[in-house]
């Protein structure tokens, strides 16, 4: 290892490369094995959100780009009201970041065994297990950055400008799916200022690839100026709340415990430190530290680079790969079965908190007590069946002038989706792209508020009383049923309903 040129380490193989089957067929039951759980529990509120925007297709949603919805969209259409059949797109581009995971590792100069590893590694780790669980634009953003690196590696390895037609490819639907990306595309310029890779600025493949970037994110582009960039003052709203309630707190013990395999973090650390030393791959180094630093020093979230640790994870497989051929045979079997032991072992554990893989028993109390996520995709029908019990109790002319106002983006998701098919009227709200949409031109006289305190509720509407009460059978603690339970029937707005939305959208 120490007597090759480490600015050419590691080279393109000169033998015939391993054959990408064993990593093809990891992807594939790391996918399957999703797909045999993604029908457990309900949605949650984030995809009820995605499935509401489903329906009102645009090139810019309050909260994100358009990508996700446009999937959500495509897929209900595919699939109806199906859990598994709306989970397919994510489970998919997780499946996808396994498979190129691995063929990172390949591309590096990884044999078979390094390729396994970081397939599995990736699979196992906490942050694209949960990608796979719920339709979220996470699931996506975590499958631009990793085709991003990949293209990185073969424009590295191959000295192929050509590549930065896909880099710019993948960053500008990366930019159609969720803003954060950006600070990953300056990881991107950093590595290029910053290392030899700066031979390719201004070269015609690179200005190529930006003007790709630049064409496939213009019509979102286009909607945010039409819209006064509505999401940048969400985004910075959204951030407030993130850091007023700690939410950004922990930022690096999670890029340990969640980001990637607790187990395998010697090898992505290795992985970095082979980037620096390896000066044909040093950019990909720039690529992650510039954005974990940024985040840092911004207080983001801590999975908002959790997609740079598929390319940590494949250098880091190939240096170890390299490091077990130093060793005698037996230690070299005795020290692969540990690492694969100790993954393996890791991701059970996370699997039995992330997976939903139980709907009753000790499976499923383990996991909810320990994953907020899990509860909050419970107590939707629930929700929707109360309604519509207090809605038929109600005299019928009041439910014939009736309207349903609720308190975020859950609740509007539930009564817009699940409440359809009992004939409830679309929910009214002004939160998020709910705003955009307005309210109806004659108002209702009487309306179902969800979401709101009583003091909020009288506050805006006359006449109220308590109704009901959101729960679930389970008696899961969640948002709904410990924030908000209270569900009231009231009397007309004391205001003019466009005195409400002058206002502007609320942010959640």
């Amino acid at each position: 290892m120490h007597s090759r040129d480490s600015s050419q380490f590691p080279a393109a193989p000169v033998l015939p490369k391993p054959s990408i089957t064993p990593v093809l067929i990891i992807a594939v039951l790391f996918g399957m094995a999703h797909m045999a759980t993604n029908g457990q529990y309900g949605f949650h509120r984030d995809e009820l959100q995605f499935l509401s925007d489903a329906q009102h297709l645009d090139w810019g949603f309050v909260p994100y780009p358009p990508l996700t919805p446009a999937l959500e969209h495509l897929g209900f259409k595919m699939f109806g009201l199906s859990l598994v059949g709306l989970r397919l797109f994510s489970v998919l581009a997780q499946t996808v970041v396994i498979l190129v995971s691995g063929l990172m590792a390949r591309d590096l100069g990884g044999g078979r065994l390094a390729q396994a590893f970081t397939a599995i590694a990736v699979g196992l780790s906490p942050a694209p297990m949960g990608n796979a669980t719920m339709f979220q634009y996470s699931s996506f953003d975590m499958l631009w950055w990793v085709l991003i690196a990949w293209s990185v590696i073969r424009l590295l390895r191959d000295d192929d400008p050509r590549w930065w037609v896909a880099i710019g490819l993948f960053a500008g639907l990366g930019m159609q799916t969720k803003y954060s990306i950006a600070f990953e595309l300056v990881g991107v310029l950093a590595g290029v200022l910053l290392t030899d890779a700066r031979r390719y600025f201004l070269n015609r493949w690179f200005l190529a690839g930006g003007a790709v970037a630049l064409l496939v994110f213009a019509p979102n582009l286009i909607w945010l100026v039409r819209h006064d960039f509505i999401s940048y003052q969400f985004l910075q709203s959204i951030h407030a709340r993130d850091v007023g309630e700690g939410r950004a707190d922990g930022f690096l013990r999670d890029q340990f415990l969640i980001n990637a395999n607790l187990f395998a973090a010697p090898v992505w650390v290795a992985g970095l430190v082979g980037y620096f030393r390896m000066r044909r791959f040093r950019m990909l180094a720039w690529m992650y530290v510039v954005p974990l630093l940024l985040f840092m020093l911004l207080r983001g979230r801590f999975y908002y680079v959790s997609a740079a640790y598929p390319m940590l994870l494949a250098m880091g497989s190939v240096i170890g790969e390299r490091w077990l051929r130093t060793l005698r045979p037996a230690w070299q079997v005795g020290t692969a079965a540990l690492l694969f032991s100790g993954i393996a072992a890791m991701g059970v554990y996370a699997a039995l908190i992330i997976m939903p893989m139980a709907s009753s028993g000790p499976l499923r109390d383990f996991a909810l007590k320990r994953n907020n996520d899990l509860r909050e995709k419970i107590g939707w029908d629930e929700l929707v069946t109360q309604v519509v019990a207090i809605r038929d109790a109600l005299p019928a002319e009041q439910q014939a002038d009736l309207g349903i106002v609720v308190g975020n983006y859950g609740e509007q998701g539930a009564i817009a989706l699940l409440g359809k098919a009992h004939g409830l009227p679309s929910p009214i709200t002004a939160i998020n792209s709910g705003w955009l949409r307005g309210y109806p031109q004659t108002p209702p006289r009487t309306v179902i508020v969800l979401g709101s305190s009583r003091d909020r509720a009288d506050e805006l509407f006359t006449d109220c009383r308590l109704a009901g009460h959101s729960g679930n059978a389970w008696g899961v603690v969640n948002e709904e049923s410990r924030d908000h339970p209270d569900i009231f029937v009231c009397g007309p707005a004391r205001k003019p309903w466009s005195e409400f939305w002058s206002h502007g959208p609320e942010f959640g």
